[in-house]
């Protein structure tokens, strides 16, 4: 680490499969960083907890000099941001009302703050990435999962309990891809898994009409079944089961974006994982429904445009959360 800085930012993130310790400056330039294997389901969440800051301790040895400004955390929810607290997250057993800003704030004595990754990512997109600038904007996850984080009049907003921007919830149809516990559900037609469910439909539904598909190669077993991934690479060599999947994704996609532009009538809606790698065959069955259903005004107004922060997102994100409660 050969920069000086007057002062930077710790960011953590929490994830079930591998956590992180990223050093970083207010401006989003990452200094360094710690990776390791949680281990969640090898060990409760204190021996997890004193590695993390075992590698905080070790950044700051090896870091610019200068004065840690504040500690931000992004982890799954169920959480309270409110009281610093992580509330059993099912990818974490064990972490039962832990409270984690508590036990970094007593050991680091600055400000420490807590949020769930989706808004986590939000800060991120909108502090360093495709939202920069903007007053108003939304983000979707658009992963293993859909989930939002908004940002509105350059403020984070996440409800009475955190609970704002659960747009997976949203049903779009009586039937369909459950996701989010609810058949039809936003989740249920966009998401990784969302997709890989409706495919099997598909799939079936091709059987019996007797039409043929590359995905009928793909035999579901303990190693590999199929995957959003699988469709889209159908999709992009023609497969006509598979374009006709990614067409009905599109369509909910655009449905769905609708209801957000219509209610909140933000500048942007960034959206990452799955549409930043495959947003170019679905813009076009998504902007069709989007023109049919959203308000013209709001809709000309809003940019829909792919997250830009990548792989790295995770580190931005926490970087992020300490810049949003870092004195000025």
């Amino acid at each position: 680490m050969n920069l000086k800085t007057d002062s930077y930012y710790l960011g953590i993130d929490i994830g079930g499969t591998k956590c992180a310790v990223v050093l970083g400056t207010p401006g989003g330039q990452v200094l360094g960083k710690i990776r390791f294997e949680t281990l969640s389901d090898q060990r409760g969440p204190y021996p997890i907890l004193e590695q993390i800051d075992q590698a905080i301790t070790s950044l700051i040895q090896q870091g610019p000099g200068g004065r840690l400004q504040a500690i931000g955390i992004s982890c799954g929810g169920p959480l309270d941001s409110q009281t610093g607290r992580i509330l059993s997250p099912p990818n974490l057993p064990g972490w039962d009302d832990i409270p984690i800003t508590e036990y970094f704030g007593n050991r680091w004595d600055v400000p420490v703050a807590l949020q769930n990754d989706a808004n986590a990512c939000a800060l991120a997109e909108w502090r360093y990435g495709a939202g920069k600038g903007t007053q108003h904007m939304v983000f979707l996850t658009f992963g293993t999962g859909m989930g939002a984080g908004l940002i509105l009049n350059r403020q984070l907003y996440s409800g009475a309990n955190d609970l704002a921007g659960e747009v997976g919830h949203i049903r779009l149809d009586d039937e369909g891809p459950i996701g989010f516990g609810k058949a039809g559900s936003f989740e249920g037609f966009c998401s990784g898994g969302g997709i890989a469910r409706l495919a099997v439909t598909q799939l079936r539904h091709a059987r019996e009409q007797g039409l043929l598909s590359s995905l009928m190669g793909i035999t579901p077993n303990e190693d590999h079944t199929i995957t959003a991934k699988d469709v889209f690479e159908a999709c992009e060599a023609g497969d006509p089961v598979a374009l006709d999947i990614v067409s009905t994704v599109g369509q909910r996609l655009g449905q769905g974006l609708a209801l957000l532009i219509d209610i909140l009538n933000p500048e942007c809606i960034v959206i990452g994982s799955i549409y930043e790698r495959s947003g170019h065959l679905l813009k076009a069955h998504m902007d069709r429904v989007l023109h049919q259903e959203a308000l013209p005004a709001a809709l000309e107004r809003c940019r829909i445009v792919p997250a830009a922060l990548g792989d790295q997102i995770g580190d931005f994100a926490a970087l992020a959360v300490a810049g949003s409660i870092a004195s000025p």
